[in-house]
């Protein structure tokens, strides 16, 4: 057997919009999110809003953001989105609150079946919770969970799920160590 990518379907894909509003967001996407140019952030939010993004506020969309369907985008307050960074969300993303994706990270819901020749769509969810960072040129892939304040360092690909408050590194990522704050000690005064 062999693949045969003139079959390929989408399988269960669906865009979840009307053609007329896909096109309209990827013109503005190309123009304003995906652009060089540094936008108003509260333009940008605007914009994220009205084609169906649950967004919260004091997000910080650094220039040149690519995001496939802003309608299955829900990103929580005080987030921050560095240069390049690339959301090919073919599936929900949940960005929860103080979440940071560093320069270039990817966030893919989408990979194909290479066990089939037709090669569909494996599509699975994404989700980072609260105060997770992933590191800049890093990769979650379809269906991965961080828990709360995982870390993926840099250039590193998540394929399982983060587990709270631990830090994750390589391909595929690996646990590293555990995640701590530095808590300014009382001084007895």
């Amino acid at each position: 057997m062999k693949t045969d990518l003139s079959t390929f379907d989408t399988g269960n894909y669906k865009v979840g919009a009307g053609k007329l509003k896909v096109l309209s967001w990827y013109l503005i996407n190309n123009y304003i999110f995906n652009s060089p140019l540094p936008w108003p952030g509260k333009l940008k939010l605007s914009i994220l809003r009205a084609f169906g993004a649950r967004v919260g506020t004091g997000i910080v969309l650094k220039p040149g953001v690519r995001i496939k369907n802003p309608w299955r985008l829900s990103i929580g307050d005080n987030c921050w989105v560095g240069e390049g960074v690339w959301i090919d969300n073919l599936e929900d993303v949940t960005i929860g609150a103080n979440v940071c994706l560093s320069q270039g990270a990817m966030l893919l819901t989408g990979n194909h079946d290479y066990t089939l020749p037709d090669f569909p769509y494996r599509l699975g969810k994404i989700v980072l919770e609260e105060g997770v960072w992933i590191g800049a040129q890093s990769v979650v892939c379809p269906g991965v969970t961080c828990l709360s304040h995982a870390i993926l360092t840099v250039n590193s690909v998540a394929t399982k799920q983060l587990e709270p408050y631990k830090i994750y590194a390589g391909n595929p990522a690996v646990f590293i160590r555990e995640r701590k704050f530095k808590i300014d000690e009382p001084t007895g005064l």
